[in-house]
């Protein structure tokens, strides 16, 4: 991990969460999906009104910290800008701050991958903004108080609702669940990430021609559920083996389209932006 970057005490994003950030899985010095991330903090930024003046740079940046060979996590952050003045008012003209961190990567065991992980029900309810959902923010208190309620290392994961009571996604992941056939996962129009893997999965299954369905789905669904899987950046495609406690089973869609994305998490598929 960098330790030479420095940020201003007086920025915005410190100071409000005034901001952006993109998680880049690179290997081989290759980011992944790196077209598809840079499109998500732009249009993040243009939500926003964070006037990136430089976009096509960053890409530039995340390479050059993707450039010495071994895999590795590079962090994207940008945030509105610092200024000495006071209150949510935003001042005019301000220069964001970009700030590219890289940490080491290691690939989720091909054990976890394979069996599935052990999932629970959050109690937290997320809050819910039009304006903000499907854009990954700076400010991520919920998600830390989520993981809180919990310390069983054997646990993998938290599902959380919305204050509406809909599920939406895990602590750090979105969820999906296989139903009749068809592929779905949480609308999203109130809260949660849309998540970058969440999107690749659901293209790839779309051109595979799996049916696929975006839709609210109430919390009392969680009982009737009977295969599911979470995605992210990190994980890829990790199938739930038990909910809560429950048993499931990995089933053979969720196996399916790990097969189909494969070539992509390995960048090798042409996709990797």
């Amino acid at each position: 991990m960098s330790r030479e970057l420095q940020i201003s005490a007086y920025d915005r994003g410190l100071h409000y969460g005034d901001g952006l950030f993109e998680t880049i899985v690179c290997l081989r010095g290759r980011p992944r999906f790196l077209r598809e991330h840079l499109e998500r903090l732009a249009q993040g930024c243009a939500r926003l009104g964070i006037a990136l003046r430089t976009p096509a740079s960053l890409g530039a940046q995340v390479i050059g910290a993707a450039a010495h060979g071994e895999d590795c996590i590079v962090k994207l952050i940008v945030t509105r800008g610092a200024t000495a003045e006071r209150g949510y008012r935003v001042p005019r003209a301000l220069d964001p701050t970009v700030l590219v961190l890289r940490y080491p990567y290691r690939a989720p065991e091909a054990s976890l991958i394979e069996t599935g992980m052990r999932v629970r029900l959050g109690s937290l309810r997320l809050s819910e903004s039009e304006r903000l959902a499907g854009m990954k923010h700076l400010n991520r208190l919920e998600q830390v108080l989520a993981r809180e309620e919990w310390s069983d290392p054997a646990i993998g994961e938290s599902l959380l609702a919305s204050r509406s009571g809909e599920l939406i996604s895990g602590t750090m992941s979105n969820v999906f669940i296989v139903r009749n056939d068809i592929l779905e996962t949480p609308l999203l129009a109130l809260c949660g990430v849309r998540g970058i893997m969440r999107g690749m999965v659901l293209r790839r299954a779309r051109t595979a021609g799996i049916e696929t369905r975006e839709r609210a789905m109430p919390w009392s669904e969680n009982e009737r559920i009977g295969e599911c899987f979470l995605t992210s950046s990190v994980l890829g495609i990790c199938p739930v083996r038990e909910l809560d406690g429950r048993p499931l089973a990995v089933g053979a869609l969720t196996r399916r389209l790990q097969a189909l994305m494969a070539p992509l998490l390995t960048n090798e598929g042409g996709e990797d932006g």
